[in-house]
Formats: structure tokens, sequence, C-alpha cells
């Protein structure tokens, strides 16, 4: 591709991050997707690479994952691994144009695709405080002799950087306010969030019937928790429920804070049946559980309100059903599940 190609595909990637970040269109998340993808596009055309990956670093999973690839699948690997990792965790980039005798270089996806490694360009990205928050990865230079440069592609691969670590920076922010900072679960702005992104479009989809219940719940007695062994203790107690849940919930369903001692689950293709069977298994795993904190071992328990969410009302309303069978659960004796 000679130089005048080249300017033209830049522009062209450009241009069209330029209108997806101009839209404002309700129907399209907020998780950026497009843009890292068209960033990384344009990574690929700055240093001539036959491949490229955009890695997000995720603390609170501790993973690293291709939020955008180009010839790649999506792909998760722990942090401070391969030479992504690596080079974040130095702060620097590496290259290597010899990468099967690179001691941070993982063959494996070579030798289950049968693609071959030949060089490989890793530039980390950070936010406007010099934080590391992700990194580029370019693969296989399309040049006469394969090889990537540090001087030239890596001035050539800073504007997309730029660009990429204020957008990851604003991804980051939007990600912060979805999430309780306590519990580190989502708030009710996450949850309102992927209920209108996802549960919602499942209900509403005209071609599949889906089936989505909820439950919300709280713990027992909980300001007496708070009084005997003071707020710390109490937040220890949340922590605890919290990691209660995260242990015993299916990847797929939906696990929220919802506020002072309350908590919100969504469970999709899920009838309110089994959504009480979930609700009553989680329940019997928090009752005998104990909450360690300094030298105290804290046992509560919890009482849970279930229903199926009936797409003709509005979330609110259904969360209002369910938030009736709560207090019918408190009123009976608490520690129990109604339906």
């Amino acid at each position: 591709m000679d130089n005048n190609a080249i300017l033209d595909h830049i522009f062209e990637i450009t241009s069209d991050l330029y209108k997806q970040m101009s839209v404002n269109d309700s129907d399209i998340s907020n998780d950026h997707a497009e843009i890292f993808r068209l960033l990384t596009e344009l990574s690929k055309v700055l240093v001539n690479a036959d491949r490229a990956s955009f890695w997000k670093w995720d603390k609170r999973s501790h993973e690293l994952w291709t939020t955008a690839a180009v010839g790649t699948g999506k792909i998760t690997i722990p942090e401070g691994t391969g030479m992504v990792g690596k080079a974040l965790a130095e702060g620097r980039t590496i290259i290597t144009n010899d990468p099967y005798n690179h001691p941070d270089f993982n063959s494996a996806v070579d030798k289950k695709t049968g693609y071959v490694t030949k060089s490989i360009l890793v530039m980390p990205v950070s936010n406007c405080k010099g934080e590391f928050i992700g990194a580029y990865q370019a693969i296989n230079k399309l040049s006469d002799d394969g090889k990537f440069n540090m001087e030239e592609d890596v001035r050539r691969l800073s504007m997309a950087a730029f660009i990429c670590g204020i957008t990851l920076e604003s991804e980051s922010f939007l990600d912060d306010s979805l999430h309780d900072k306590l519990t580190d679960l989502k708030n009710r702005m996450g949850f309102h969030h992927d209920y209108n992104n996802t549960y919602k479009k499942l209900l509403d989809n005209p071609d599949e019937i889906h089936t989505v219940s909820l439950f919300i719940c709280d713990i027992d007695f909980f300001k007496k928790v708070n009084d005997t062994y003071g707020h710390n203790a109490g937040d220890a107690v949340l922590k605890h429920v919290a990691g209660m849940f995260r242990q015993n919930s299916r990847i797929c369903d939906g696990i929220y804070r919802w506020g002072g001692e309350e908590f919100i689950v969504i469970l999709p293709e899920t009838s309110a049946e089994q959504a009480a069977e979930i609700a009553e298994r989680l329940r019997m795993v928090i009752m005998d559980s104990v909450c360690e904190f300094e030298d105290l071992s804290i046992k509560v328990t919890m009482s849970f309100g279930v229903t199926e969410i009936d797409p003709m009302k509005s979330i609110e309303e259904n969360i209002n059903i369910a938030d009736e069978k709560l207090y019918t659960a408190k009123q009976n004796g608490r520690n129990q599940v109604v339906l």
C-alpha cells in the first residue's frame, strides 16, 4: 500500500471515528465497542501490521482482555502475564522480532490456529494521570524485513494511543459510576443501565419469548449489627454478603446493591419458581456462613421477595411487586423467601 492509500485509509477511519463519537442514539450501548474497534483498525494501519488488538486492563477482575481485535477473537489472560502484561507492569513499549525466543510470548494461540507470529509491538496506553490502563498490540509488520522499529512505529502509534487513552478513561469513569465502592457490586444506576441495555431487549424481542425474573432482598436486623458491633463491622457484613452472592450465582445473573442493606438479583431465562429456588439456596448459604471481622464472628440471615418480570409493566412497578413480597417475608418472621 503506497503512502497516499495509507493516508486515505487513515482519513476514512478517523472520519468514522468522528461520526461514531458524535452519535446520540439511545439504542447504542455506552461501552464504546465500535470506537475501540475503529481505533484498533487505525493502529493496524499506522504501523502497517497484519493484525492488531487493543487490550483493556480490568483491575476488578485482575484480567487483561481484548475489547477490540483485528484478525483474532476475544482473548482473556491474567494480569501481569504475556507481553501485554509485561508492557503494562513496566510501563514501556516492548518489541520483539523473534517472538518464539521471547520469554513472555505465549505461542499457544499460534499452535491452535496455525498462525505464525514473526514480530510483535506492544505499546501501553495511559490516562491523563499517567496511569497505564490498557495496551495496543500489533503483530507481524508488513514490510520487506518484517520487523517493527521502536522509534518510527511508536511515533506513528502515539496518535491512536492518545485518543484511545481518553476514550478508555471516559469508559472507566462510566464503569466506576455504575459500581458501589464498598461491595464492588453494581449499584442502582448500574442496574438500570444493564436492564435497559440487556434485559429489556430480551423481554421486548418480538421473535423470541424470554423469561426474566428478579428478587429483592435485605439483611435481617442489619441496624442491630451496626448498633452492636459498629459501622465497620456492618461494612464487613455487606462485603461478606456480596461475596456470597458472587460465589453462588451464574455468570449471566446481574447482582446489584440496591442501597443500604438491600440487594437485587436479576435472572435471565428464569421463571419465578426457579428464581425462588435460587433465592432459597442463597438464603441457606448466607444463613450457614460466618462473617469474620477482627475478633468477631458475625452471622446474619436474609429475607427475599421474588417476582417474574412482566414486560407490560415498568421496571419500577416490577420491583415494587417484589418489594411487597419482601415486606411479607419480613412481616412473617424474616429469614425466608416469598414468591
